[in-house]
């Protein structure tokens, strides 16, 4: 039997439409997706990510699609069409540089980050970037290399023994990137763990060399959404240590822990604590100053052996396909056959809360709430999570500064009874109707445990 909502815990947020904070700019929390397969986005996602209004989206460039199969021949036929999806959903590319051409690299080992000829390898660059930031213009920022502390467990076929090798491996790489595109933005080291000495000694070998860098990088998968933000903290700090100017800070793959979803049925997917979980996360990055975040992943894939057995070995690839097609950890926005999940539309409500941040609080720590606007529209959405468990509650909702007149009171919410349309991907309003405010306004909203709900209060029409 369920409680009733005037029995429930109260959490006061309050709102001032009056107080403008700065911009907004929640499109720096956007997707990443790519590593698994070669295919490119079907039109089902690239229509409902557009929905999104994704500013980057970023990607793995992977050895299998094999764009230098010879000495002299380039072959973008693979690529071009992945990429040209991406580019159709109306974001940037930030690309990850992971291939390893077989002419360069002929030995299958992941411990093998030189090539064997650099100025071929600077040359294949070149075009690679030549292609897609220059005549494409789809890639805006290069990533160098992905999770370059673990390799292959990371889906990359490179492993460094030390920040020296890797820093080799940046420089060498780099210079091409900027030849070819002198605009782009460049960085790394794409950490599968912050915590591991690469991390610091390349910040120190960025200072003391002086190669360009506009963006630090790291990898997290954990399901306490402080964590996240602890862990912008840390690089803020060691980043300042170090002296000179702070590079942007971005996680460029993030999401839950990955041990918390090797044993998840189907409908699991659809559990919304994992909605409330990544729209609490992104509440701590921003809170923490991180620069931008990419949720790993837009859409769920399946993994082909063949694709991964001319540049892996045999335990990497079993790595490959066990954690792909034997543990489906079901983590994208969208399901392999495009079915939409409850994250989509923690996103679709960022792209919604408009252009300038508001001032917003509230008097439980379980609840968290962002707040924006554009023009006289005041949003306001509301996060119910905690770490351990969380409960119902009602939300008191107190708005000020606002200008009087009629409006009209749109909530939606992100919970349990899937209140979407999967054909639209159009969350389906829990309350819509008409009000009229002074300068203040205040109403009550449901917001069960380990769910996320949207507020709107929208000027009617004139001639309604």
């Amino acid at each position: 039997m369920r409680t009733h909502p005037i029995s429930l815990p109260t959490a006061r947020i309050t709102v001032d439409a009056g107080a403008v904070q700065g911009p907004l700019e929640t499109w720096r929390h956007a997707l990443g997706h790519g590593g698994i397969n070669a295919l490119p986005l079907p039109e089902r996602v690239v229509e409902g990510t557009r929905k999104l209004r994704p500013r980057w989206i970023r990607i793995f460039l992977q050895e299998f699609f094999n764009i230098y199969p010879e000495r002299g021949r380039f072959d973008w036929s693979r690529l071009d069409p992945y990429m040209e999806s991406f580019a159709a959903t109306g974001a940037n590319v930030v690309a990850a540089i992971t291939i390893k051409p077989k002419p360069l690299f002929p030995e299958i080992d992941h411990a093998v980050w030189r090539p064997n000829d650099i100025g071929e390898w600077q040359e294949v660059i070149r075009h690679l970037v030549r292609r897609y930031s220059v005549e494409k213009k789809i890639v805006t920022h290069w990533e160098i290399g992905n999770e370059p502390d673990i390799g292959e467990d990371g889906g990359s076929p490179y492993i460094f023994r030390n920040a020296k090798e890797y820093g080799d491996y940046y420089a060498m790489t780099v210079r091409p990137i900027l030849e070819a595109f002198p605009g782009a933005k460049v960085g790394g080291p794409a950490m599968a763990s912050m915590s591991a000495p690469i991390f610091t000694e390349f910040i120190k070998t960025v200072r003391q060399t002086g190669v360009p860098c506009d963006f630090l990088s790291w990898h997290l998968y954990h399901s306490d959404p402080g964590r996240h933000g602890y862990q912008t903290s840390i690089a803020r700090l060691l980043a300042k240590e170090l002296g000179g100017n702070v590079p942007e800070l971005y996680v460029t793959e993030w999401n839950r822990r990955l041990s918390d979803m090797t044993i998840t049925a189907d409908d699991q997917a659809y559990d919304s604590r994992r909605a409330a979980t990544v729209a609490a996360a992104i509440l701590s990055m921003r809170n923490a100053g991180l620069s931008g975040s990419f949720y790993y992943h837009l859409w769920d894939q399946v993994c082909y052996p063949e694709d991964f057995q001319p540049f892996f070995s045999e335990r990497g690839v079993a790595n490959m396909l066990r954690h792909w097609n034997d543990l489906p950890h079901r983590l994208g926005l969208f399901g392999v056959e495009g079915e939409v999940r409850p994250q989509y539309f923690v996103y679709r409500m960022l792209s919604e809360l408009g252009e300038n941040r508001l001032s917003a609080s509230c008097d439980v720590g379980d609840v968290g709430v962002l707040s924006g606007c554009e023009g006289d529209t005041v949003s306001a959405m509301f996060v119910n999570h905690s770490i351990e468990e969380s409960c119902d509650r009602s939300v008191a909702f107190h708005a000020r500064g606002l200008r009087p007149g009629r409006k009209t009171l749109t909530v939606t919410r992100i919970d349990d009874d899937r209140r979407w349309s999967p054909e639209t991907c159009e969350l389906l309003p829990v309350e819509r109707r008409e009000v009229v405010t002074t300068e203040a306004f205040e109403c009550r909203v449901h917001l069960p445990a380990d769910s996320v709900a949207l507020l709107r209060l929208e000027p009617c029409p004139r001639n309604i």
